[in-house]
């Protein structure tokens, strides 16, 4: 029997819209090997090791009249060549280029008659690079039936491991009687769960979304900040279809330094960093910042508990207080009243289970921003570290890993973090008709770190103790 798409994916999938395509992205930079790489290598590689990917050969049928949730059917026309493309840039191709065509890439939606990924092959980068470019749709990667096919083609070594020799033959689709049959049978011995299937529409679970997501998603705030809607800001407006993409990266160790010097976890000083560029941008827009103002933000953080790997919870981020230490301190404030942020630092045994993590994770962690309303919060932020050691594509090394997260309805801007052999990258996704000035806004993120460092070096480097929130 196919197995039937299970709730919340099928939230995901109602969710879907022009203007809100559900699928997370990520740009990997890698170095060309000398004996040289290309997109037939590309395909047999994927094609060696889809097998671990089953859901990636699968393709969602809806049941006829809605009678109840669709199921997973094995794409009798699966090509793999569909999904892995190839394009190029104009030699030598520059950052600034890379983004624009992966913004491009990401404002365009799935074919939902295929399975729901597709994964480009970018070539002639400057210095002799290539990048791969995913979309996955957030239904496809729960991170325990599924994981992210990123995850299973990088190896800890550069030599090429040998081939599963795996084969698969598509399993006969089920017929639209057969689909309505089961679907009564459902009904019969699950009658609550089919009243619900008859009766969700779009609307219904868009609301169903918003009202039960706190309590869903186990979301560590206090209940004000779940009943009190965000605040309205530039980031909050009726949003296109078209995206902007801008990427920026810095070396871990200088998070660590101030992490050790201020007393606090690297995940503070990142929120930090990005809290001190979304207050420069929004000053530098006229926008209305008194000492009071905040942004809220969804920030999913991996967990320890591998059953759940992935929680999210609610932050404001005081975009108001001039002061970047004390802007820091407050930040910790907020994280460390979290119930499970002690189990934080677990993330590294999921990574070293699970090999290359953080796809996976960002995958989760976008889910999760997803099923909670808008109107609660102002930007999604998720920060999911990554290896510290090189990995490898068929020999070429990986040189930088980029997550792109979606935008949901009225959310301009999304910022996905992660570290991975030193570094920490930095890639922030917009609504290309809002925020043309996305460029303002990461150049922020050098001067927000610059100005938290001066500040650091000003007070001799004095640890203080954590601030309590402005009343």
């Amino acid at each position: 029997m196919n197995e039937r798409v299970s709730a919340l994916d099928a939230s995901l999938l109602y969710l879907d819209h022009a203007t809100t395509p559900m699928h997370v992205g990520s740009v990997a930079i890698f170095q060309t090997p000398d004996e040289g790489f290309d997109h037939a290598q590309l395909v047999e590689l994927i094609s060696q090791r889809i097998a671990f990917v089953p859901r990636y050969r699968q393709r969602i049928r809806q049941v006829p009249f809605g009678l109840a949730r669709p199921v997973w059917v094995d794409d009798s026309n699966f090509d793999i060549t569909y999904h892995v493309r190839r394009s190029a840039l104009p030699r030598p191709g520059s950052r600034d280029q890379l983004n624009e065509l992966v913004g491009r890439l990401m404002g365009r939606a799935l074919d939902k008659d295929r399975p729901l990924w597709e994964m480009y092959l970018i070539e002639g980068l400057e210095d002799n690079r290539f990048a791969l470019v995913t979309k996955t749709h957030q239904a496809l990667v729960d991170g325990l039936a599924a994981i992210d096919l990123m995850q299973v083609i990088m190896d800890i070594e550069p030599g090429r491991r040998p081939p599963t020799g795996a084969k698969w033959s598509a399993q006969a689709e089920p017929s639209a009687i057969e689909l309505v049959s089961s679907a009564l049978t459902e009904s019969i011995v699950h009658p609550a769960v089919a009243l619900e299937a008859v009766k969700a529409g779009a609307s219904q679970v868009l609301s169903l979304a918003g009202g039960i997501g706190g309590r869903a998603l186990g979301i560590a705030t206090s209940a004000l900040s779940l009943a009190t809607p965000a605040t309205t800001t530039p980031l909050n407006v009726e949003i296109g279809a078209s995206r902007r993409l801008a990427t920026v990266d810095y070396g871990l160790e200088e998070f660590r330094r101030l992490h050790r010097t201020l007393d606090c976890s690297v995940n503070d000083v990142l929120l930090c960093t990005l809290t001190g560029a979304l207050r420069i941008w929004l000053l530098g827009r006229g926008a209305s910042v008194s000492s009071r103002s905040h942004l809220r933000a969804v920030v999913p953080f991996s967990t320890a508990d591998a059953g759940s790997p992935v929680s999210a919870f609610l932050i404001d981020l005081p975009t108001g207080e001039p002061d970047p230490i004390v802007r820091l301190r407050r930040i910790n404030y907020e994280t460390s009243r979290l119930k499970d942020v002690a189990q934080l630092l677990g993330a590294e045994t999921i990574i070293n289970a699970a090999g290359f993590g953080p796809p996976t994770l960002h995958a989760l962690g976008a889910r999760l921003a997803s099923r909670l309303s808008s109107r609660v919060y102002n930007l999604a932020i998720t920060n999911v570290p990554g290896p510290q050691e090189p990995l490898f594509l068929a020999g070429s090394r990986l040189l930088a890993t980029y997550p792109v997260m979606p935008l949901t309805k009225n959310q301009a801007i999304s910022i996905g973090v992660t570290s991975y052999d030193g570094r920490v990258f930095v890639a922030v996704n917009a609504d290309f008709d809002s925020v043309p000035d996305l460029a303002d806004l990461v150049g922020g993120l050098d001067e927000a770190l610059e100005e938290l460092k001066q500040a650091v070096k000003a007070s001799g480097g004095r640890r203080g103790r954590t601030a309590k929130p402005a009343k």
